[in-house]
């Protein structure tokens, strides 16, 4: 599972040609999510608070990347990584 990013602990992740609807994966120490690319919801699991907030700005800033990783994981290519909250 290719890391797309990873900031404050926090690790962004995609499977390769996983199940729809888009998402990703956030993990925070023994927690995980997946989030819906599209509605920024979480779709299953969980991480704390504060970590759920930084997820979704970042989540927020890079939507677009995160549908085009989507779409390269989907064809099993290499995703691009994708800049940290700062």
């Amino acid at each position: 599972m290719p890391t797309l990013s990873a900031f404050y602990g926090i690790l962004i992740q995609m499977f390769w040609n996983d199940h729809a609807p888009p998402h990703f994966h956030a993990l925070y120490a023994e927690y995980e999510a997946l989030i819906d690319i599209g509605t920024l919801e979480v779709m299953e699991g969980s991480i704390p608070r504060r970590a759920l907030a930084l997820v979704l700005e970042w989540a927020q800033e890079h939507r677009a990347e995160l549908m085009e990783d989507w779409q390269l994981c989907e064809r099993n290519q290499v995703p691009k990584k994708i800049q940290p909250l700062p």
